[in-house]
């Protein structure tokens, strides 16, 4: 099996991460560009002592540092608006992409005793992040408590609960949530993302898109999802991707 054959599968994910650690498709899929075309240009030096996905990853840092390295040095190439803190990149690491705290420190630098500390700040920075009104659109019921229970956990309100596109477009307009959540597939057989797209028609939210199928919507080929969760989800992802999306509170999905 070849190198680009083995990190074909991971390649979907490494744009999650990227898109959750910049808030933006753009923004993220330029990186997994650029980190790609490091390793092409270098395949030799691309650790093999390593699970690919993790080799992966760490070319993603790589180029992540040296931005932040950049910002850090006043250069204005390549800046980013905002610039992920290190403790809400450890939970994204953990929560959200699965890494063991160990594999976490190794893309971070850092030692796991370190990584489980930045975590906890950052868990401890969502329960002081401002409230505000959530849209759920989800047809399948339990799901749909689900995400209701731990958004009211987390200390925000419901704006309303949706399972088609219609009852989606008349509850945001009716009601302006701060945050959306939404299936990709409807009761009616009708599209989430359309819902969401005319949602951002007239005006701007920030979105996290949930579905059993993400490699659909990861493939960096069209506008797609800032923020996605996979089905079945973890409590732990939804609270890291929710943190994420107000952090940088802006629409998911490109106008």
């Amino acid at each position: 099996m070849t190198l680009g054959q083995e990190l074909a599968p991971h390649l979907p994910f490494l744009r999650r991460y990227a898109r959750a650690l910049t808030g933006s498709q753009t923004e993220g899929d330029a990186f997994v560009r650029t980190a790609l075309q490091s390793i092409v240009a270098d395949p030799g030096s691309f650790p093999r002592n390593l699970d690919p996905r993790l080799g992966l990853y760490a070319a993603l840092h790589r180029e992540w540092d040296a931005v932040r390295a950049g910002e850090d040095a006043g250069n204005e190439q390549g800046r980013l608006t905002r610039v992920t803190p290190r403790s809400r990149q450890a939970l994204l690491l953990t929560a959200m992409e699965g890494f063991t705290p160990e594999d976490a420190g190794y893309l971070m630098g850092c030692s796991r005793a370190s990584v489980e500390e930045l975590a906890q700040d950052a868990l401890t920075e969502i329960e002081r992040q401002p409230r505000t009104d959530v849209l759920i659109i989800e047809d399948e019921p339990m799901i749909a408590m689900d995400l209701e229970e731990l958004v009211r956990a987390l200390g925000h309100d419901i704006s309303g609960l949706a399972v088609t596109h219609a009852e989606a477009v008349a509850s945001a307009r009716s009601r302006r949530p701060g945050l959306v959540l939404a299936d990709v597939q409807l009761a009616d057989d009708s599209c989430g993302l359309e819902a969401v797209q005319e949602i951002l028609g007239d005006f701007a939210v920030p979105v996290i898109f949930i579905t059993a199928f993400p490699e659909r919507l990861l493939t960096g080929e069209r506008p797609e999802p800032a923020f996605l969760i996979t089905k079945p989800f973890q409590r732990s992802t939804i609270k890291a991707a929710i943190s994420q999306a107000l952090f940088f509170g802006r629409a998911a999905i490109p106008a």
